[in-house]
């Protein structure tokens, strides 16, 4: 168990702005203990994935794709609920902190407050990341072009997502960031399933909004060094803050180029 997991140990969960449901209520010290005890599950399922894009894409190179248009839609409605859930439940915790005369401090570095539905609902939100591995599993199985930034963003913020709720780490706090943007995100993909035209102004909305939340979270995790470094207590693990703001920063650089390439610069063949 690490200092965060003792920490929660003594937190008073509060309520008082906003009541948990029944189903909400649930042991979190003793989940962390078990992400802690289970890496071997995360580790897992990232060689399952790995494997499944080198081994389906050599498996499909001479078959047809496969329609799967039906499944698409309710798979990106299904996520899209999810998400929109996950925001309303996790959004009063975020208002509250930041309402408070040092909101920015607390919501990123302080444990004082926390209630059971942003934690049940964080909980999911770090689960939901094996569940959109399911993305490239279309893509491959459709015969879509793969990039590395859909692969590659999929894995890394699965870990951060496991590595953040194990070590109970307050970056948490805004996961309804994600969840947000991702309201938006599938709900566009279900529509897009569904062969309803979309202006392309609305798909580079989508990329402004990812890049913009990369900018967010990169001043979130520079805040923290910086309370850190003027010997401010902080609740988070610092090597782990070291590798979310690297990782961060790759994610800002990596949209950034797919924006420029796919909505910038002139192209003859049309961006998927």
């Amino acid at each position: 168990m690490n200092l965060n997991h003792t920490i929660f140990l003594s937190f008073k969960i509060r309520s008082e702005y906003q009541e948990a449901y029944d189903f909400e209520i649930y042991d979190v010290p003793k989940s962390l203990v078990y992400f802690s005890k289970y890496r071997s599950v995360l580790y897992g399922a990232i060689g399952v994935y790995l494997a499944f894009i080198l081994l389906g894409q050599r498996w499909m190179r001479n078959r047809s794709p496969y329609g799967l248009n039906t499944a698409l839609v309710f798979w990106n409605a299904g996520l899209a609920i999810f998400s929109i859930v996950s925001t309303i439940r996790g959004l009063p915790e975020t208002i509250y902190l930041l309402s408070k005369p040092n909101g920015i401090y607390s919501i990123i570095c302080e444990h004082d407050a926390h209630n059971y539905a942003t934690a049940f609902w964080g909980l999911m939100f770090a689960l939901s990341k094996f569940v959109e591995l399911g993305d490239t599993v279309f893509i491959v199985l459709r015969k879509q072009r793969l990039i590395f930034l859909h692969w590659y963003h999929h894995i890394t913020v699965l870990l951060l997502s496991w590595f953040g709720y194990e070590f109970a780490d307050t970056f948490a706090h805004l996961y309804v960031v994600n969840t947000f943007v991702h309201s938006f995100m599938y709900t566009y993909y279900a529509l897009r399933a569904l062969k309803i035209k979309i202006p392309r102004r609305v798909a580079m909305l989508m990329t402004i909004l990812q890049i913009s939340q990369m900018v967010l979270y990169c001043f979130v995790n520079l805040y923290s060094l910086f309370e850190i470094g003027q010997g401010r207590p902080c609740n988070r693990e610092a090597s782990f803050l070291y590798g979310i703001l690297l990782i961060i920063a790759s994610y800002f650089v990596l949209f950034v180029n797919f924006f420029v390439r796919a909505y910038l610069r002139p192209s003859k063949t049309k961006t998927q």
